[in-house]
């Protein structure tokens, strides 16, 4: 049996009690998701990694942050998202939840950290509930991932879906290819994501497949769908914020840029060097100063005139 509220979204039914209708000050739940998809509601998330841009994201009203594994590429320097610990996904993720105030966080669970078993899944995802202060945890993968799901909504643990392309297993996928575009593989990407709906699933992310699969997908689920790379007709949507700011080395097709950051950066750091090196900076409003007299006292006791 589902926790009291994440049955209300599974079902499309509010808890029992009034609700308050939410207000731009009020803190997003996953109950909240549903809502939105009933009225229609588009959801707009973004990822963040640090407490800096988390708050600069609440700030501006996104809707969710996803504290994502692609930290492993976009800040860490790694390879993939493989090589991305617990560790580092729980010190991250406390890093977000302590700036935001409004969205919902949703965390990544990093691989092989919930696919041995249920349970290391749920002990994975409630440290990042407890040490991370996230509101939820996403997790990759489809009909393998149902009793996991199941499992961890059980535990009280709200959890997000992520079908289609799915960069965990990207090797096994024949690497970050568009997934879905024959008949065969998009109706069973659509069975998966209602397996998911039914496992507990509050939310699917749906990675890099063909806009009118994700649109039949979306059409079928009572959960909402964030598409990444899938067209306009999920619910939501989500981007990274390296690429929606110019940080990425590569920027993905579907991807927008929002701002250049990066020349930002090019130009600051240049500017800064400059400066230095001319000794224009530190400038006098930038320095601190002493009362004359106490400099003239330091004079005489560094030179050991104590006169």
């Amino acid at each position: 049996m589902l926790p009291v509220g994440v049955t209300g979204v599974v079902g499309m039914h509010k808890p029992e009690g009034e609700r308050v209708t939410t207000t731009s000050a009020e803190k997003i739940t996953v109950i909240d998701f549903g809502e939105y998809k009933i009225r229609g509601e588009l959801i707009a998330m973004v990822t963040a990694y640090d407490h800096p841009t988390a708050r600069f994201a609440d700030e501006a009203g996104v809707d969710a942050i996803l504290v994502g594994d692609s930290i492993g590429n976009n800040v860490l320097g790694y390879a993939s998202t493989l090589s991305v610990t617990m560790d580092e996904m729980a010190a991250h993720s406390h890093a977000v939840s302590g700036a935001v105030r409004r969205a919902l966080v949703v965390a990544d669970l990093p691989y092989m950290s919930y696919q041995p078993s249920t349970r290391d899944a749920i002990l994975s995802a409630g440290r990042l509930m407890s040490e991370g202060g996230v509101d939820a945890v996403k997790l990759e993968g489809g009909g393998a991932m149902v009793s996991t799901i199941r499992a961890l909504v059980g535990a009280g643990i709200p959890v997000m879906g992520h079908l289609g392309l799915t960069p965990q297993s990207a090797a096994a996928l024949g690497g970050l290819r568009v997934q879905g575009r024959q008949a065969e593989a998009a109706a069973r990407l659509a069975a998966e994501a209602r397996e998911l709906e039914d496992a507990g699933a509050f939310g699917i992310v749906l990675e890099a497949i063909p806009a009118r699969v994700a649109e039949l997908v979306t059409r079928s689920l009572r959960v909402p769908t964030i598409g990444i790379g899938a067209g306009v007709h999920c619910d939501g949507q989500v981007l990274v914020m390296h690429d929606m700011f110019g940080l990425a080395d590569q920027t993905p097709r579907f991807a927008r840029q929002y701002a250049d950051l990066g020349a930002a950066f090019r130009t600051g750091f240049a500017a800064y060097r400059a400066e230095v090196k001319d000794r224009l900076f530190p400038a006098e409003e930038h320095s601190f100063k002493m009362k004359s007299e106490e400099l003239d006292l330091l004079r005489g006791l560094l030179t050991g005139d104590r006169s």
